[in-house]
């Protein structure tokens, strides 16, 4: 079966709790995963921060190349 790279791009809209709009844009390029939340509670409570939704907004393949293999089958 051919193998191949995919450029993937990926959007999201977050709601989050935060102290001011700095903190809420650091947060949430740090802590957020694939559409989950990796921060703890000890993260949360130290930040003082809570992201409480993650909307996907755009997930869409925009390059796809097939990987040739340099052995042969």
């Amino acid at each position: 079966m051919p193998k191949y790279k995919v450029s993937l791009t990926r959007s999201y809209i977050v709601e989050i709790e935060a102290k001011n709009e700095n903190d809420a844009k650091e947060f949430t390029e740090y802590f957020l995963g694939d559409v989950e939340d990796l921060s703890t509670q000890k993260d949360k409570k130290k930040h003082s921060f809570n992201i409480i939704e993650i909307e996907p907004t755009e997930n869409e393949a925009f390059e796809a190349e097939e990987v040739k293999s340099d052995i042969s089958n």
